[in-house]
């Protein structure tokens, strides 16, 4: 979440919303929220439901959920998927930035 956080304002001047789904319940999740005081949305979930929906992979030999990042447009269709082989098998933001670049200029198009 520290490259999230390092880029957030290109996130956020792209126009997107960040939201990070995280596997503790309610109260672990929002006292580690304030605690870390980070600048995007979160969302508890205990239950699995949503990461779940999305095909995040849970493994407990590679100590739970591994890394996940989906890209939703503005209608609400899937446009990018990255699942992580490991822990470490993070997105790259720069990767990510130019995908939102692209879907922004796609949807201006479509405005025209």
């Amino acid at each position: 979440m520290a490259q999230l956080r390092q880029d957030f304002d290109d996130f956020r001047n792209r126009n997107a919303t960040v939201i990070i789904i995280g596997p503790e319940d309610e109260e672990a999740f929002r006292s580690h929220w304030e605690k870390e005081g980070y600048p995007f949305v979160g969302i508890p979930d205990p239950d699995h439901r949503i990461a779940d929906r999305y095909g995040q992979e849970v493994r407990l030999l590679k100590l739970g959920r591994l890394p996940a990042l989906t890209v939703v447009d503005i209608d609400g269709l899937v446009r990018y998927t990255h699942h992580g082989s490991s822990m470490q098998d993070i997105a790259d933001n720069a990767v990510i930035l130019d995908l939102l670049d692209d879907l922004n200029e796609e949807h201006r198009s479509a405005e025209n």
